[in-house]
């Protein structure tokens, strides 16, 4: 009997044996099946020589694809509006043409009953009513429209609410095709300036120069009773020229007001500071300064009114200390025996300059500005005649909070 045990429990492990083999076999054919293969278009490229997957490429291609539709949109738009314009003109010379033919045979006529509207003075009428020559006499504050600034890819509001943040993209379609085509507009009038404009004839070069990315900045506002009125600025890169074109849409086809050089060079900044105390916030206004102004820019006067003792000559030696380092005498240091006073120091400062016209800079030691804002004050001041105050994404304090303070203004 045990003789016989021995052979059945041999056969009894082969059989359990191969039952186990059977089963990872199985096993191995379920994971190869399974299993999800590597998707090689979503592999990022590495330092082993492997390529961007074929999605990447169709978004560059269908991002470039919106561009051209973009401007070729753009384009045929503008030629409606040349073809309109045409057809309009052409049919006001017929029927003049017709007037003079009649008036020929049959004697002149009462004609203002039948004579059209004549459409190029109700659109420059539109431009006097929209205070773009000349201002006009408000009630109150309340009543002035704001200009909104914009740049080639934001746009700055003031009345956005408490839900809307000041600066934002152009979200809606019409808005950024509005402002695409107010740019390229203006980039036609400068690269193709008429008689009118000012410009030399002897200078050729000047032709066919300024592009998008010359644009610096904008300006515009919507009356509704009138129209749109644009101030455009285009300036190459690190020249103090700047070109200034000014457009008005009469609820209509653009139309040029005016195209003048702007030049920036002989404008000299009076940035006025009242302080009393904060010597550490001053010391870090310096440290901007420095670079913006002195380092970059050395068309400034900097006037600091200094209210008490307490900390004077710790801001006497760092007006020194920066003088010395960058020879840079272009300052005043006024010091006042009395109560710090914001708007008395701005007076003083203001009493204080002897040297003929100046562009005055009321600023506050928490202020940080740049290189920029201090073209945007040149741009858009004239002596006796313009001031404005500006709250800009340029005006931040040093603990990140925007501040509507800064005024600059000729004298």
């Amino acid at each position: 009997m045990p003789r016989r045990s021995l052979p059945l429990q041999g056969r009894m492990r082969w059989l359990l044996l191969g039952l186990f083999l059977l089963l990872v076999l199985l096993l191995f054919a379920y994971l190869l099946e399974c299993t999800p293969p590597a998707d090689v278009s979503l592999v990022l490229p590495g330092l082993g020589g492997e390529t961007y997957g074929k999605e990447y490429y169709q978004a560059l291609l269908q991002e470039q694809e919106e561009r051209h539709v973009s401007r070729t949109a753009s384009l045929k738009r503008q030629i409606a509006q040349l073809k309109q314009e045409l057809q309009e003109m052409s049919e006001k010379l017929r029927a003049l043409q017709d007037r003079k033919e009649t008036a020929g045979v049959q004697g002149p006529v009462d004609t203002k009953d039948t004579e059209p509207g004549d459409l190029l003075e109700f659109l420059h009428s539109q431009i006097d009513k929209a205070e773009v020559n000349t201002g006009a006499r408000l009630p109150s504050e309340y009543a002035l429209v704001p200009f909104e600034s914009f740049t080639s890819s934001k746009v700055y509001q003031l009345e956005m609410g408490l839900t809307r943040h000041p600066e934002e993209k152009p979200v809606r379609k019409d808005r950024r095709d509005e402002l695409v085509e107010v740019i390229e507009a203006a980039l036609d009038i400068i690269n193709n300036p008429d008689e009118e404009d000012g410009l030399e004839d002897d200078v050729p070069m000047q032709r066919q120069t300024y592009t998008e990315t010359h644009f610096t900045e904008g300006l515009y506002r919507t009356e509704r009773d009138k129209g749109t009125l644009y101030e455009l600025f285009f300036a190459k890169e690190d020249s103090e020229n700047f070109r200034h074109v000014t457009l008005f849409r009469p609820f209509g086809p653009l139309m040029k007001v005016r195209s003048t050089s702007v030049e920036t060079s002989g404008v000299i900044i009076n940035i006025i500071v009242p302080l009393a105390g904060r010597t550490e916030a001053f010391s870090q206004f310096l440290h901007n300064f420095r670079e913006v102004c002195i380092e970059h820019d050395r068309r400034v006067h900097l006037t600091v009114v200094y209210f008490g003792q307490d900390g004077l000559l710790e801001v006497k030696s760092y007006l020194e200390k920066i003088s010395r380092e960058e020879s840079f005498s272009n300052y005043t240091l006024i010091p006042v025996d009395e109560e710090f006073s914001r708007g008395r120091g701005l007076d003083i400062g203001a009493q204080a300059w002897k040297k003929g016209d100046v562009l005055m800079f009321f600023c506050d030691v928490d202020i940080y500005f740049t290189l920029d804002y201090l073209n945007t004050c040149r741009l858009h001041t004239a002596p006796n005649t313009q001031k404005r105050c500006w709250l800009l994404e340029r005006f931040w304090l040093w603990n990140d909070m925007s501040v509507p303070f800064g005024l600059p203004q000729h004298r």
